[in-house]
């Protein structure tokens, strides 16, 4: 993200699209070799909570704004919802997109054809407010291993990339788990990958931190079904968001990546209970200890 916020200030066109004035660069191909890469150390844009966050929204078919919101309070001043990707994914004019993709590919492993579409002809009918900015994710299986193509029309560098790399690289590592192959490349291609202007004394400020590279990747998915995981952790998700807690002693009986999540799940709680005993509980709890910088640092913010 670093380069590409640079690569926009230095040498982006000015455009003036409906969200207000920005700076592009078109026809862009990012690229991770290692998509567990997915989350940041930088203090700006590290956005981990959020982007678990929209990650089970995603996950829960969900498109309600009350849900999203929770995790992303603003999120309402540039969407109304409609064009929510959970129900497009997992439940789109009774069709379950991503179960279809992987059964293609089991029957089918060289499928050239295993393509989610996101964006709809109908998208575009009229003036909504809420258009999906992603067009498709083409999931593909080379020499054992899973590979995702995403393309979108528009991406917003300095908001949305950071969540779009999370989310999308955690279906790619659903997908291989659920087709028992190893985790290939992700490569995100882009029509419009453009910073608004509003966002440009921010972005230069995130450049200021000095280059902070992801050093620890994401702990590997277990391998296997993560269907039955993702319904515990669906469960917890919700009664942490709507009741504020939930009975530790499920925790247990869950596979250890997946309490883990629910373990950052609740630490955002604390954060917004302004509990700093329970998060530091939640920290010296978690199994993998690539979250305990996210951590250590709302602790901080919390004082």
């Amino acid at each position: 993200m670093h380069l590409v916020i640079k690569r926009i200030l230095s040498a982006g066109d000015y455009i003036c699209p409906t969200r207000g004035p920005a700076r592009e660069i078109s026809g862009v191909l990012l690229e991770l070799t290692s998509p567990r890469y997915r989350i940041s150390l930088t203090e700006t844009r590290g956005k981990p909570f959020s982007c678990l966050g929209e990650f089970c929204w995603y996950l829960a078919g969900r498109n309600d704004l009350a849900f999203i919101c929770y995790y992303i309070p603003n999120y309402s001043e540039y969407s109304d919802g409609s064009g929510g990707y959970g129900p497009r994914l997992f439940n789109w004019r009774g069709i379950n997109q991503f179960e279809n993709v992987a059964s293609i590919l089991r029957s089918k492993p060289d499928s050239r054809q295993a393509v989610i579409q996101l964006f709809d002809s109908t998208d575009i009918l009229g003036n909504k407010k809420d258009v999906p900015c992603t067009c498709t994710l083409q999931f593909m299986v080379r020499c054992n291993r899973l590979n995702l193509i995403v393309y979108m029309r528009s991406n917003d560098a300095y908001l949305g990339l950071p969540h779009d790399v999370f989310c999308f690289t955690m279906l790619q590592e659903m997908m291989a788990a659920m087709l028992c192959v190893d985790l290939g490349t992700y490569r995100h291609m882009v029509g419009s990958l453009h910073l608004y202007e509003k966002d440009i004394p921010s972005a230069k400020d995130f450049l200021g931190e000095g280059w902070q590279p992801t050093t620890m990747p994401m702990p590997a998915m277990p391998a296997g079904d993560p269907r039955p995981h993702i319904e515990e952790l669906l469960k917890a998700e919700c009664s942490v968001r709507t009741m504020g807690s939930i009975d530790l002693k499920r925790l247990s009986d869950m596979n250890p990546y997946w309490a883990d999540l629910v373990r950052f799940l609740l630490v955002f709680r604390y954060w917004r209970d302004n509990n700093v005993g329970e998060m530091r509980v939640m920290r010296d709890s978690m199994v993998s200890d690539v979250y305990e910088h996210y951590i250590d640092r709302v602790i901080k913010l919390t004082g």
